[in-house]
């Protein structure tokens, strides 16, 4: 007599779970890196257009976390934590991401940073914890449209400092 196995359901696929988002930098791989790993870059570029960063505290390292006020072009201020799950240099940064420590809506983030000739390919590819989070993050947050402001706010940064880099 064999005996019956109870199969156990399946992980839902991300893909209605996720974000992905990709664009190509001109601007050596490291250079991109960089601007993710130190605080002083972050702050020049991170977030949607119009859209400015404070800094409570940051510790780039895994396991080390990044909290900071996103201030709105509307004046309204959005708190945020990122944990850094695993940061392998130049390649990969992946990353926890979260309006607090605690927030149990809390999405996760893959960004791989690949040679493209002389420039970076970026992806920002992000799961959210349901399906719902997801569709609430691009109807409400706008996040698909944002996650391209803020990877074309990192080009137009790094560019500029890979050129003056050139000129020195």
């Amino acid at each position: 007599m064999t005996e019956a196995r109870q199969e156990t359901p399946a992980e839902p696929p991300a893909a209605d779970r996720e974000i992905v988002i990709s664009r190509v930098i001109n601007a050596p791989r490291e250079l991109v890196f960089e601007a993710f790993t130190e605080v002083r870059h972050l702050s020049r570029w991170w977030g949607p257009e119009g859209f400015t960063t404070t800094t409570r505290s940051f510790e780039f390292r895994e396991g080390g976390e990044w909290d900071f006020v996103l201030h709105g072009p509307d004046g309204t201020d959005y708190l945020e934590w990122i944990r850094w799950l695993r940061i392998v240099p130049p390649e990969r940064i992946e990353l926890l991401h979260g309006e607090s420590r605690d927030d149990p809506n809390a999405f996760e983030s893959v960004l791989t940073f690949a040679l493209d000739d002389a420039a970076t390919r970026i992806v920002m590819r992000t799961v959210f914890p349901t399906k719902e989070l997801r569709d609430e993050a691009v109807e409400k947050y706008h996040a698909i449209e944002g996650g391209r402001q803020t990877l074309s706010s990192l080009a137009a940064y790094v560019s500029d400092l890979a050129r003056k880099g050139a000129q020195d």
